[in-house]
């Protein structure tokens, strides 16, 4: 007797997109965090945390690094069209994989795709994300480009992906044995 299909709730059971409960927590905690500095402190306003961290208020129109900040604003558009095919695929990627196989797979998508919805969800409301994490040198002027949780989660994210793929490639592959050739009939 032959198995019925799995239904879409079966597959989904089984399917990494149970870790879509992390890219929740990540939407979560960025928007809280960014509420919370959008509240409290003014644009451009800093508050020094430690030697070497800042919390500034700070809005980036563009992307990483504040590419494109001060484009005429079509890069709004770009980024969020980007984004939301990013991360259709991403959940497309984790309808496909086996729980079993995403530890690290599963997370590191899912880390990116809540912080990619994340910053989505900033430039649709305000028009811009709010960045805020900013660590400099001591003592000198030399900062790096300030980010928010929704950056963090997507950095980490896509170190997990680089982990997983450097593991993957240490796994021993099974090979299916080649299907022997079919037997000479005849005369040579």
């Amino acid at each position: 007797m032959s198995e019925a299909a799995p239904s879409g709730i079966e597959r989904a059971e089984h399917s990494a997109l149970r870790w879509l409960w992390l890219s929740a927590i990540v939407i979560g905690v960025d928007q809280a965090t960014k509420a919370v500095i959008v509240a409290h402190l003014e644009l451009f306003e800093k508050r020094e945390w430690l030697p070497m961290l800042d919390i500034t208020r700070l809005h980036n129109r563009g992307a990483a690094f504040s590419f494109l900040n001060n484009a005429s604003g079509w890069q709004k558009y770009f980024f969020v069209g980007l984004a939301l095919l990013v991360s259709v695929g991403i959940v497309i990627w984790l309808s496909r994989l086996a729980l079993t196989r995403a530890v690290l797979l599963g997370s590191g998508l899912s880390l990116i795709l809540g912080g990619a919805v994340g910053n989505v969800i900033d430039r649709v409301w305000r028009g811009y994300v709010v960045d805020f994490i900013h660590f400099h040198w001591p003592n000198t002027s030399a900062y790096f480009p300030a980010f928010n949780a929704a950056d963090s989660a997507i950095t980490i994210g896509a170190a997990l992906l680089i982990l997983d793929s450097l593991l993957e490639a240490r796994r021993p592959h099974t090979t299916e044995p080649a299907a022997e050739p079919p037997a000479d009939s005849g005369a040579a």
